[in-house]
């Protein structure tokens, strides 16, 4: 707006309309803003009663959801001295020698509670958690 003319009551008039058009839409903006603020909060106040109603009330630590996919790492042949070791699918701790197979969570969890496989969990993704076994 630099090529305005240096005519002090035209240009006292474009600045009384500005301001009445900056306060009128400040205010709408600010209406409008309040108002979704409104609503934000009414959401959030009737939120929690509507999930305490809906959700079952639970006591101890949450359980944990078991991966789609576990890695097992069988020995490589019977002079293996490493032992089968069970991994969450997404371990990026593995033997560099062994080639590991996908397995499911129920095929996991039956590995690692059978004694005679003798399998070990990943000390690192500790699979065993994830499946809530108590090897102990």
């Amino acid at each position: 707006m630099s090529g305005l003319l240096p005519d002090p009551p035209c240009l006292r008039a474009i600045l009384e309309y500005l301001e009445r058009q900056v306060a009128e839409t400040i205010g709408i903006y600010l209406r409008l803003q309040r108002d979704e603020v409104r609503k934000a909060l009414a959401r959030a106040a009737s939120a929690p009663i509507r999930a305490r109603a809906r959700a079952p009330q639970r006591r101890g630590p949450p359980r944990r959801v078991p991966s789609a996919e576990y890695l097992r790492e069988s020995k490589s042949g019977p002079d293996d001295s490493l032992p089968v070791v069970v991994r969450v699918g997404a371990c990026t701790i593995r033997q560099g020698r062994r080639t590991p197979s996908v397995i499911s969570a129920q095929q996991a969890h039956m590995v690692l509670t059978d004694t005679v496989i003798g399998a070990e969990p990943c000390p690192i993704c500790r699979p065993e958690n994830e499946l809530g076994i108590d090897l102990a």
